[in-house]
């Protein structure tokens, strides 16, 4: 900003965060490190666009990373979340609407017939890895690289997100010895998995996994990848979990795991069971759900966990996901993928796009990446580029070249094709 400039309402509060908080964020990747550029300050939203402090409006693909499926306010969420806050929760109590919300997930996923809701989806991750130790009386865990399953100690090896963003390999005040206990799979590779077996017999507890990865951006399980994880832990004695933070009600209403037809032990969920408020879950078999205090021996507890505001929020927002809504998404995926593709060729650009529904990324590189090595190989800094084109033209894309895109039932035909007219512009600049 030049001397004597006028600082805009959104520059103030920038300066005013970045004196507050660590980096001027409340989470890494909204400092937009990895693309340049001022973050906007965003106050309000609607539908499939946001505005900022400065009034500038943008057609949103972040979506609050994942959750907003319905797209920003949806009447349907604010009232249900209005009746809860004038209700007068939370109450440290159970409530209805938890129950019902419990009952709508496990009618979508059978696998889980047992579930306990908590306020992150690191909680979550880090909780069912608890149950998959007690269950098994071992203590290694195999994920993979580029996997991100929240920020609890024993996960961050490797991790995709915000760390593969900032280019950090583990994170510092990770103890060796609990960083130890995690082993580092290739994704798209059972064959790595199972050395870690053979390396390890009798020791590995768990195996974890997005089992379609979207925080090293999207890459989608290669035919047979996901079977043979499950064929794996059952003969090695192990629980397969599977992280649906981000594919859970995304990418089908039962998850990854009923577009797949792969069944894990374990699920952990996050973003839409929360309609945009903070939540997660655990659960899974009975018997294993069961070692979870009070029920058994496996310790988990928090304070605000079920919160009211955010079940109502929840079930609210998976009230409104039925069968067409799933249709239309993967309609508009499907035409937003193609039209990309098609502007990247017309301005001779080398990209491809990893998509599953309504999530996609692209990728500078010529062939969509099997793994997180391919998608290191992806030019960030073009993507950079790209994304403050785009931004410049009024698309908010997430601000990291390995993050997933996310859209919403709340994006239409004339989106998209707005969308594809940036984008062609974008990559010809």
């Amino acid at each position: 900003m030049s001397v004597g400039a006028k600082v805009t309402l959104g520059q103030a509060y920038l300066r005013r965060a970045s004196a507050l908080f660590p980096g001027g964020v409340n989470s890494p990747v909204r400092a937009y490190r990895a693309v340049g550029g001022e973050p906007p300050i965003v106050v309000a939203g609607e539908g499939a666009t946001v505005r900022d402090a400065d009034g500038r409006e943008y057609l949103d693909y972040v979506g609050a990373f994942g959750p907003l499926i319905l797209g920003h306010a949806p009447h349907e969420v604010v009232a249900a979340v209005r009746r809860e806050v004038e209700a007068g929760g939370p109450f440290g109590a159970t409530t209805p609407v938890e129950v019902e919300l419990g009952e709508a997930i496990r009618d979508a996923m059978p696998s889980v017939e047992r579930l306990r809701f908590v306020s992150s989806g690191t909680e979550a991750a880090m909780s069912a890895l608890r149950v998959a130790r007690a269950a098994t009386r071992r203590d290694l865990v195999v994920k993979f690289e580029g996997g991100y399953h929240g920020h609890a100690d024993g996960l961050l090896a490797r991790a995709g997100s915000g760390l593969a963003t900032l280019s950090l390999p583990a994170s510092a005040g990770v103890a060796p010895g609990v960083a130890a206990q995690t082993l580092l799979a290739r994704y798209n590779d059972p064959a790595s998995v199972a050395a870690a077996f053979e390396q390890h017999p009798g020791q590995v507890a768990a195996v974890i996994v997005e089992p379609v990865a979207a925080n090293m951006g999207v890459v989608p399980p290669a035919p047979g990848f996901l079977e043979e994880l499950r064929a794996l832990t059952a003969r090695n004695g192990a629980l397969l979990v599977f992280d649906e933070v981000i594919t859970g009600f995304r990418v089908a209403r039962g998850g990854a795991q009923a577009r797949y037809h792969v069944t894990p032990d374990l699920t952990v969920l996050g973003k839409i069971i929360g309609g945009g408020m903070p939540v997660g879950a655990y659960g899974g078999r009975a018997e294993l759900m069961d070692l979870v205090a009070p029920a058994g021996p496996v310790y988990q507890a928090g304070t605000l966990s079920g919160h009211p505001v955010a079940m109502a929020a929840g079930l609210a927002t998976l009230r409104q996901l039925g069968a067409g809504v799933y249709a239309r998404l993967e309609r508009l995926g499907a035409d937003l993928e193609a039209g990309l593709l098609a502007a990247a060729a017309d301005a001779g650009r080398e990209v491809s796009v990893g998509r599953v529904g309504s999530l996609l990324t692209v990728f500078f590189r010529a062939n969509a990446p099997r793994d997180f090595d391919e998608v290191e190989q992806a030019d960030a800094g073009a993507f950079a580029r790209f994304h403050r084109a785009m931004l410049g033209a009024g698309v908010m894309l997430p601000p990291a070249s390995q993050e997933a895109w996310f859209l919403s039932a709340a994006h239409t035909d004339r989106d998209v094709e707005r969308t594809i007219e940036a984008a062609r512009a974008a990559f010809g600049s």
